[in-house]
């Protein structure tokens, strides 16, 4: 889809999470602040599903087929050291040499956890256990019994009709959503919101598909979810490799003043999506975030995104983010299921309608 020109008036925006102080002037705050990893509106509203219970209409139930989603893990192998020779108790021990302090492990904030059992699978960097979740009470569930897991590295896509729960599900795997029933854990953890929002930002990111853009300088639009900054090397590379360079170099480099008003929609995207590439956060969710990018800016941000190391959700309007995933999964509000591109027109009705839209609109 092409890029929509920029706009002779200043688009609304979202005030920055109350979690961080903004770096710009502020906007009016929202009823519901959000998290400092959530990326909050700007530009034309747009729909989206609420994070309060019963603020929201009904949407179809989803339940899985029966087996669990879930990726197959390779177990790492299993290491031995060498034996030790025992040393006469009459020998002369020799100082032993030093040896220079290897450098620190990340922390469990910054990486998924890894497995503590010798042959054991990894730990998965995103899991739901039999989750079910309404908005209200009395509503019908979004999501029922859903298991589903992503392993460390993946690369998975999510489609399906407009409204089923794709954002939902990105919602609870962020943490901004609580689960009515079942677990959702990333990185062997419960998904929550974090007390902090440095913390917030050191794990996931989540860029909707309004994306927020503030009046501030372009480094500081792009460091607004490193909270320990990033020098410039590592700045200018993550936006050359979403494609935001020419852009930068358009309005005059890291340093110049950024007009939310005079950036199209487009430009406003690869900025934020500039701004989740250099995040230290090792799993990024995706929710509609490249659909005012033509399909060729598309796939070179998706492309940079399945290169940068971490797991990897996209929320995808067009088969080509499909075929690129490593596994697919589809909400039809009846029923998930989830496979590789190439097994899936086989194994699900909406699956083969998608395919087959997406080549007619193609044409």
């Amino acid at each position: 889809m092409p890029e929509v020109p920029p706009s002779s008036a200043r688009p609304p925006s979202d005030p920055p999470p109350s979690d961080l102080p903004s770096p710009g002037p502020a906007s009016p705050a929202p009823a519901d602040p959000e998290p400092a990893f959530r990326e909050p509106a700007s530009g034309e509203p747009a729909p989206r599903e609420p994070a309060r219970r019963g603020s929201a209409p009904r949407e179809p139930a989803l339940a899985p087929r029966g087996a669990a989603l879930t990726s197959p893990g390779r177990a790492p192998g299993r290491s031995g050291s060498p034996r030790t020779p025992v040393r006469p108790a009459f020998a002369p021990v020799p100082p032993a040499p030093s040896v220079p302090s290897a450098p620190s492990a990340p922390s469990a904030s910054s990486a998924p956890s890894a497995s503590a059992t010798p042959g054991a699978p990894p730990v998965p960097a995103v899991e739901l256990r039999s989750v079910t979740f309404a908005y209200g009470a009395g509503a019908h569930p979004v999501l029922r019994d859903l298991d589903l897991a992503v392993a460390p590295g993946e690369h998975l896509v999510v489609v399906g009709p407009s409204g089923i729960g794709k954002s939902t599900l990105t919602g609870l795997v962020a943490g901004l959503l609580v689960p009515d029933r079942g677990e959702v854990r990333v990185g062997g953890r419960p998904a929550r919101i974090s007390p902090s929002a440095a913390d917030a930002a050191r794990e996931r990111v989540l860029i909707p598909q309004q994306a927020y853009v503030f009046t501030g300088t372009l480094r500081e639009n792009l460091l607004y979810l490193c909270p320990d900054g990033a020098p410039d090397a590592a700045v200018l590379a993550s936006a050359e490799a979403v494609g935001l360079g020419p852009v930068a170099e358009r309005i005059g480099g890291l340093d110049a003043v950024v007009d939310p008003a005079v950036l199209s929609q487009g430009e406003r995207q690869l900025v934020a999506l500039a701004r989740a590439h250099l995040a230290p956060a090792p799993l990024v969710l995706l929710d509609e975030a490249t659909c005012h990018l033509d399909p060729v800016a598309e796939e070179r941000a998706e492309r940079a995104f399945a290169r940068r190391p971490g797991t990897l959700i996209v929320v995808a309007h067009r088969i080509s983010s499909a075929r690129r995933a490593d596994r697919v999964l589809v909400m039809d509000g009846v029923h998930a299921v989830c496979g590789r591109h190439e097994e899936l027109p086989a194994r699900s009705d909406l699956y083969r309608d998608l395919v087959g839209r997406w080549h007619t609109a193609r044409l």
